[in-house]
């Protein structure tokens, strides 16, 4: 097998704009997200459902019977 072919896998930092940071690992020592599930409106229970035109209610109505 070639030597030095594939990067080095090593401990890394990711750090979320909410200010979360964890440790695990990566070929890159450091990333940065932009929302994770801390912050998350999906995860924090804060997600609303927008009904436009009343679709999830026409949804509901034809998929019931």
């Amino acid at each position: 097998m070639r030597k030095n072919l594939h990067p080095t896998y090593e401990d890394a930092t990711i750090s979320c704009a909410c200010g979360k940071n964890w440790e695990t690992k990566s070929t890159k020592k450091e990333t940065s997200v932009g929302i994770c599930s801390a912050c998350h409106p999906f995860f924090t229970g804060q997600h609303k459902f927008v009904d436009t035109a009343g679709r999830i209610d026409k949804f509901k109505r034809r998929y019931e019977k």
